[in-house]
């Protein structure tokens, strides 16, 4: 157990913090909505009924559905672009796709390799693109969660308005559905692109998101 404790530090630390995280947001956002419904002469509901009910669902999903939106914009831009002296950068002389020999795939792939690396063929093309699938994959269900979820909470408003319900469809194209996202989109673009800049000046010694720390300015892509 130790041995894995310290082999997975990083992805067990982080799991558990998310998961401390939503659950504190379940019991902070179950709260506001009961002070919410009593200041409006509404029935309070219990925690289990607001975790399953669209405004918990769409609090959580329009956060999660940018953050992949991110990962999945900055794994695919950092294929063509580059920004010389970040860490967040490949060099650019190595910018592209890259040789099958650098990339250690079909007759390069070395003992060990995954199988799909080796194969060729569509198999390799799927897995050389695996993790923006991956991220892809995440981000559009997340999207269509937050869709889903936005729109009951926007239909239980119109309804406690005594206005006509929506149908999902039009809820695409109305404002509500597209304020929660973009509002949660520009955060991310500005978190990546001042990380980007940041690391090209600014360092954190021993992190392999930050260049060593006596490293000129200008040298790409390598870690402290």
């Amino acid at each position: 157990m130790r041995r894995f404790l310290r082999d997975n530090g990083l992805s067990v630390v982080f799991g558990l913090l998310t998961l401390a995280a939503i659950l504190g947001q379940s019991f902070a956002g179950s709260r506001d909505f009961n002070e919410q419904a009593r200041a409006h002469h509404a029935e309070s509901v219990s925690w289990l009924n607001y975790v399953f009910s669209p405004d918990f669902g769409v609090a959580l999903l329009e956060n999660w559905q940018s953050e992949f939106l991110q990962f999945s914009f900055f794994i695919l831009a950092t294929v063509w672009l580059v920004q010389r002296g970040s860490n967040e950068s490949t060099t650019p002389e190595d910018a592209g796709l890259e040789s099958d020999q650098r990339q250690q795939v079909k007759g390069y792939a070395p003992e060990g390799a995954p199988l799909w690396a080796k194969v060729g063929g569509l198999r390799t093309a799927i897995y050389s693109n695996s993790l923006m699938i991956a991220m892809s994959a995440v981000f559009f269900a997340t999207w269509l969660g937050q869709s889903i979820t936005g729109w009951r909470e926007y239909n239980g408003d119109q309804r406690e308005h005594a206005e006509q319900a929506v149908s999902w469809l039009t809820y695409l194209g109305r404002a509500d559905f597209w304020e929660r996202s973009l509002q949660n989109w520009q955060s991310e673009f500005l978190a990546v692109g001042t990380m980007t800049i940041f690391t090209v000046y600014l360092r954190q010694r021993g992190s392999p998101e930050s260049k060593p720390v006596g490293a000129p300015h200008d040298e790409t892509a390598t870690s402290g």
